[in-house]
């Protein structure tokens, strides 16, 4: 387990906008059919940690699949900014590491999943 702290986060335009507590010692990428296009690197966190600054009901919401998860985006800017589901049935935040200020995506641990094949 790696440090845990406070980060800001935002799409491009700066309309949606968060504060989540999350550990990035490992991000998780995977290769599934939403994730390998929008290139995302993902930290979960439990719903706790995780508080929209602004953007509430600003978001777009698209699902798929099994539509357990609520994939949020920015109408203005497109940007994938975080997610939101369950984990072991708690409710639970995906982060969009690269959409954190002030984290250096390419100096993180990245956990490669393969989604595609499940």
């Amino acid at each position: 387990m790696g440090e845990v702290r406070s980060y800001r986060g935002s799409c491009h335009c700066g309309k949606v906008a968060y504060e989540a507590t999350a550990d990035l010692s490992s991000v998780m990428e995977c290769n599934c059919s939403i994730c390998g296009r929008k290139g995302a690197l993902m930290a979960f966190v439990p719903a706790e940690s995780f508080r929209l600054l602004s953007g509430e009901g600003a978001t777009t919401d698209y699902q798929f699949g099994k539509k357990a998860i609520h994939h949020r985006f920015c109408p203005t800017c497109g940007i994938h900014a975080y997610a939101e589901g369950q984990r072991a049935g708690k409710p639970m935040f995906m982060l969009n590491v690269r959409c954190l200020d002030g984290v250096d995506p390419w100096a993180l641990s990245v956990n490669r999943v393969d989604g595609k094949s499940r």
